[in-house]
């Protein structure tokens, strides 16, 4: 019965529930045990992006990539997830933003420019889950080497032709 587009009620008198429509894993952050391995990255805007999967979503594990990604001094912006509560410690100044209460973007300087925000990262992230979509059941294994092609493309800013060009200078030095 087509049609019905508003209106939950037309649907709901068939007598079944309606179809759940998100991902029917536990909630919560993902492990490789859960076979949802932690992906983590770093972008800068307008500028290239660093991913890697990891084994585990600790401070100890993202210290040292942040640190030899990051220049010390720079300010980095995050959500409000725990893991970042050490940044100013390692010396990156660091703002964030509060997604639980509902918060995406903030005008700190009142210019009308929202900077404090985390959504250069998270456009990145749907365009690697578009991409990655059509590659269905990727072994964890595997999933480094897709993310590395991935951010290879990404930061060669190239798409058809102009790839290949960048691919082979990157291979022959």
């Amino acid at each position: 019965m087509a049609g019905h587009k508003g209106n939950p009620d037309a649907v709901s008198q068939k007598g079944r529930e309606g179809r759940r429509n998100r991902l029917k894993g536990a909630r919560g952050r993902g492990t490789q045990e859960k076979e949802k391995p932690p992906i983590f990255g770093m972008i800068q805007r307008c500028g290239d992006v660093a991913i890697q999967m990891l084994a585990n979503v600790q401070q100890k594990t993202i210290e040292p990539l942040i640190k030899a990604t990051v220049l010390p001094g720079t300010l980095i912006y995050t959500d409000e997830y725990g893991i970042y509560g050490r940044l100013n410690d390692w010396g990156y100044e660091h703002k964030s933003v509060n997604h639980g209460n509902g918060e995406y973007a903030r005008d700190e300087d009142e210019d009308g420019f929202h900077e404090v925000h985390v959504n250069t990262m998270e456009g990145f992230w749907s365009l690697l889950r578009s991409w990655l979509r059509p590659h269905r059941g990727i072994s964890q294994e595997k999933l480094p080497l897709y993310l590395g092609f991935f951010e290879f493309i990404h930061n060669a800013r190239k798409r058809g032709k102009a790839l290949l060009h960048s691919l082979i200078e990157l291979l022959v030095n």
